[in-house]
């Protein structure tokens, strides 16, 4: 059965966005728990520009399920993760433009640097993984590396604009799942995933979390953050 990976950086903007102290991340953080998500995601950008430092100490020690770090391959966040020790970092690409990662990371261009900090953070006992397009040859590199895990960017089929287009970006995710498990990596797939999406992976038993943020975070603004993690957790059990 899958799990649910709660994101909670769109509460950080919020809260940023009048410079204010609410809503707060943490709260909203351990109501997602209450509902029963089985993880909590935080993006530590290099700009700082939503979730803080602050946030993600805090964090750690109030989250009782899995705290996991997402940030980008850079010496600074390297020793932010050292030092909270969230329960498993997933490494992004990040433009400082971008609310979130567009697409993955580029392991043909980037391998040398990503094995590095992925050799030390399992060196160190924490868990790495990395967010990959639905690419084959992008998996295969991340075996190569040594991840732990790869987290499968699915904004294309999200995103798509005909039913063609859509059918297809699927389909490749579908193939980029399958060949992750095959090559015995923990499988999340995220990025822009909502309560009709998700509905699609029904039956595709290779996925084991599903990372989800905005669309829970926008819901709950209407009806309340446990009722729309439960929402969505209930839709997932469904599968």
């Amino acid at each position: 059965m899958a799990g649910l990976a709660v994101k909670i950086d769109q509460v950080a903007a919020l809260r940023n966005a009048r410079k204010s102290q609410f809503p707060d991340p943490v709260t909203a953080a351990t109501m997602a728990e209450m509902a029963g998500a089985d993880g909590i995601t935080a993006h530590l950008r290099l700009d700082r520009k939503y979730i803080n430092d602050r946030d993600v100490r805090i964090l750690r020690s109030v989250v009782q399920s899995k705290l996991i770090l997402e940030t980008a391959s850079t010496s600074e966040m390297v020793g932010v993760a050292l030092d909270i020790k969230p329960d498993l970092v997933i490494l992004v690409p990040e433009k400082r433009e971008e609310f979130t990662a567009d697409g993955g990371l580029d392991l043909i261009v980037h391998r040398s640097d990503i094995y590095d900090t992925v050799g030390t953070l399992q060196n160190s006992g924490i868990p790495a993984g990395l967010l990959v397009d639905p690419e084959p040859e992008q998996i295969r590199l991340a075996h190569k590396i040594g991840a732990s895990l790869v987290e499968i960017h699915t904004a294309t089929y999200c995103d798509a604009k005909t039913a063609q287009k859509r059918h297809q970006a699927f389909l490749n995710i579908v193939d980029a799942v399958k060949l992750a498990h095959k090559l015995k990596f923990s499988v999340k797939v995220g990025r822009g995933l909502c309560y009709k999406t998700v509905k699609a992976f029904k039956r595709i038993d290779e996925v084991d979390e599903f990372s989800i943020g905005h669309s829970i975070i926008s819901r709950a603004v209407l009806i309340g953050m446990q009722a729309a993690v439960a929402d969505m957790r209930s839709l997932i059990l469904a599968l």
